[in-house]
Parts: structure tokens; sequence; C-alpha cells
């Protein structure tokens, strides 16, 4: 029994570092990950829209296998574990001898490796040292460092460059681990939110995606919102501007728009919606006296305010309605779209007028109230009462900004494993290991031969280009005699 548990335990190691399974699961992720960017993800897409998406079938099929929340869900994070661990079986099962080739280079080959090495050349020379200082100038000029190694019959050079690109592929690993690691924290542990606010409002209570909320150790405020756009009038971006505010004060500003949050104590706010309210901020009008006794005079009114005309005449903004329609003997709002809009306006005039009494010069005053709308509407307006006529000469109408919050604590380790897979690739595709080892060989006639090897772990053409470019510098090194006595013995080896 403990021998089939170990061959079924060392059978599912084996598997579980294979680098096909490893390449399968991260393809699998992948997948999964494009299928959450390409599909429409709850909450932060509306639940009209993603209707409007998609057929009720369709949503409810996406929905039962959450590929409507596919960063959440618990199969994709098993996915990322399963990911992760099938990385860290791959790396500590090669790691070993990756780490014994980098920490104990190969300096003194064999005979052996010396023929079965593809690319290498020889070059006669007079004797083993001038063929040796030859090759040590020629490293010099092309400032590669060489190094005498001491062998039992002379000695020979070896050159080394770029030996920790061998360990590039774990660097790579290593990100990978650290993208996944901020993917599960984040799913685990993270959480986005909405946050809707009028202008000149402030709040700290987030809506969740589960219906419930969230109360935030500080609050933020929304100082103006708006929209710009380009000449057609087609919208170019929604802008907010903000303010933290915490134990009463202003502690952080920022103008935020579309990916270019505000960043406060790990959380992010970023600008998700933009729209009217439908409700005016403030009102300007010009108010003249029906009786033409003076010109008019402008006026500035908000909502429910009251303002004093003269000594007997107040008006006061009772109604405004963005897009009304009248029906059933009453007035209604029909949208939040400034497209046809009403003011009402309360006028109130005080009437002095004597009494019929006893005391002589007694008086009384009586209070009229006459309703105005801008524009008149039949059977509501009593604008031909009024003291003063009224003209709207402008309005302004409240914004909201719609935030979205996200708390996603395992950033930091993915934006880690992004620059440290970008370092990573750079030395898998860009930095070569190169090798180089010089020996002074004698044949069965006792004449002396340089022979020159080298190896690359990638990028073997533009490596054998710069090989004979080091075989041509150890020539011009060598001293006259040498190209004269035995210059045809040269000889070439590619792959």
């Amino acid at each position: 029994m403990a021998l089939s548990l170990h061959s079924l335990t060392h059978k599912l190691w084996r598997t579980i570092s294979a680098v096909k399974t490893g390449v399968v699961l991260i393809l699998l992720a992948v997948v999964f990950s494009v299928a959450g960017t390409v599909i429409l993800q709850r909450p932060m897409t509306d639940a009209d829209e993603m209707q409007r998406a998609y057929s009720p079938q369709m949503l409810r099929f996406l929905d039962a296998v959450g590929l409507t929340d596919v960063f959440h869900t618990p199969w994709f994070i098993a996915l990322l574990l399963l990911v992760s661990l099938s990385i860290v079986a791959a790396s500590v099962d090669r790691f070993p001898n990756s780490w014994r080739f980098f920490a104990r280079p190969y300096k003194s080959p064999d005979e052996n490796f010396l023929k079965v090495l593809p690319v290498h050349a020889q070059i006669p020379v007079a004797d083993e040292e001038a063929g040796l200082v030859a090759a040590e100038r020629a490293f010099h000029k092309l400032r590669w460092k060489s190094e005498r190694i001491v062998r039992r019959n002379g000695f020979s050079l070896f050159v080394e460059r770029h030996r920790i690109s061998e360990l590039a592929v774990y660097v790579v690993h290593a990100s990978l681990l650290l993208i996944f690691l901020g993917g599960i924290v984040d799913a685990l542990y993270g959480w986005r939110g909405f946050l809707t606010l009028n202008q000149g409002q402030q709040s700290n209570v987030v809506a969740l995606r589960n219906g419930a909320t969230r109360n935030l150790p500080f609050a933020v405020r929304c100082d103006a919102a708006g929209e710009d756009t380009y000449t057609d009038g087609s919208p170019k971006r929604w802008w907010s501007k903000l303010a933290v505010v915490q134990d009463g004060r202003d502690v952080q500003r920022k103008e935020i728009e579309v990916n270019d949050p505000l960043v406060y104590r790990g959380l992010r706010f970023y600008q998700a919606s933009y729209g009217s309210t439908g409700k005016l901020d403030h009102l300007l009008l010009a108010a003249t006296p029906s009786t033409g006794t003076t010109g008019p005079r402008e006026i500035s009114l908000a909502l429910s305010q009251t303002l004093a005309l003269d000594s007997d005449t107040s008006v006061q903004l009772a109604e405004f309605i963005p897009d009304y329609v009248v029906g059933d003997g009453h007035v209604y709002t029909r949208s939040n779209d400034v497209v046809n809009p009403a003011v009402h306006l309360i006028v109130t005039s005080q009437n002095v007028r004597a009494q019929n009494s006893k005391v002589r010069n007694s008086k009384t005053k009586t209070s009229r109230t006459v309703n105005v709308w801008i524009p008149e509407i039949p059977g509501f307006a009593e604008n031909g009462q009024s003291p003063y006529n009224f003209e709207v000469r402008d309005l302004k109408i409240g914004n909201f900004t719609g935030l979205q919050v996200s708390h996603e604590p395992g950033q930091w380790a993915v934006w880690a494993g992004v620059i440290l897979m970008g370092i990573g690739l750079t030395f898998v595709f860009y930095v070569v290991h190169v090798r180089v080892w010089v020996l002074p060989v004698r044949d069965g006639r006792g004449r002396v031969t340089l022979w020159i090897g080298g190896s690359a772990n990638r990028n073997r053409d533009a490596f054998e280009q710069k090989f004979q470019k080091l075989i041509e510098k150890i020539k011009e090194q060598l001293p006259a005699e040498s190209h004269k006595s035995r210059q045809p013995e040269t000889t070439f080896a590619g792959k």
C-alpha cells in the first residue's frame, strides 16, 4: 500500500511539474481572463445594459457558470492556485540542475567536448604561449574578460558573458507567481462598489455589488463635475473635482477622469459615469415692474429661496421642472433631461388698506400670492396678476458624478510581477549567455594548433558572426611568421 501511495504521489508530482501541464493551465487562465475582459462583468455593468447585451437564456447561463464575474469565482481562484502550484513544482524540479550549471561553470573542456561542440575553429600557431597571448589580446579588444585556466599539461582560456541569463526563466516564473498571488488576494479580500455624488455633496457610504454597503473611514466630496465635448458635440471626457474629507478637513484634492483615479489609503475612485440631476442649481431672472416705472432688475434664485423685490413684494422659486408635460390637471416631470423646462414662481404682495372702525387712521396689511409660470402654462399660470414680469436669463442644472470604488490589496503584487516579468523577459530574449574556450592542442607530429570553441544559449546565428569576428581578431594578433607558415590549416565548423 505504501509503495502504491508513493508511486501515485510521484506520478502526480511528475504530472504537475511537467511543462505541458503548466502550459495548458496558463493557457486556460489566459482564456478565462480574456473572457472576463470581453464579456460584460457585474457589477461594473448596469443591469439594464446586461439585459440589452444578452438574451435571457444566455444571461442565465453566463451568471450560472460565473462568466459575468470571472475574477471572483471560486473556480477561477482554484485555477490560479493550480497554475501557481505547477510553476512552483516545475521550478523546484529543474532548479538544482540549473543552479549547478550556474554555480560551477564548465571551464576546462575534455577531448570529447572538443569533438562535439558545433561552433569551433582551429588556427595553427608557433607555440602555445604565443597563441594564448594573441587570444587574450583579441578578447581585450572585444572587451571580453578572459580567465586563464590551469590544466594538467598547460594552460587554456575561458570567457563567459551574461551567465545570469540562464536563471532568467526563474525570474519569469517568480513574476507569474506574484501576478497570480495578487489576483488571488484581490479575489478573496478585495471589493468593488459605487458612490454617486451631486455637486457639493459628500458621503462615506459605498454601495457594494451584493446590495450591502460599506462605510469608509473618511468622506469624499464632489466640488464640481462636467463633460468636455468635441466640436460635433460628442463626449470627449468626463471629469470630477473631488476632495477627501477626514476629521472635518480636506486632506487631498484631485480632478479625476477616466483611467486617472483618485487614490487614497489603498482605495481607488474611478470616474465611471456622469449626468444631469435634473435639479436646478441656480436661476438668473430679469424682474421688471408691471407699471413700467423702472427698468429690469437681475436676480438670482435657488430652489425654495425667497427674495424681496421691493418693500411690499417678494418672489420665491417654488419649483423647477426640466421636462414638463401637462395632463389630468397637473404638471408632470417627464424626464431629468432639460429639453422642455418650466419654472414655477410664487409672488407675494402686501396690500395696505384702511379699516372701518372708531379708531382713526387704522390700517391693515393683507397678503396676496400669485402663481407665475415660465413659460406661461394655461390653467396654472396667473402671470397677468403679478406686479412683476419675469424673464429667464440663465439657468444652471446640477450634475452628478458616478464613482467606481475599488479596494485591491493585491495590486502591489500584480505590478511588482509585471515589472519583474519585463526584466525577466528582457534577459530571456535579449541577454545571451556566451561561453568561449581557447586551448592549445598538438597533433601527432607535434605541431601546435589553437582550438577555439564557443556556445550561446540562444540567437546562435548572431553568435556565429561574432565568433568569426573573434577568429579574425586572434589571427590579427598572431606573430607574422604564424601566418606565413601554416595559414591553410585554419578551419571552422558551424552547427
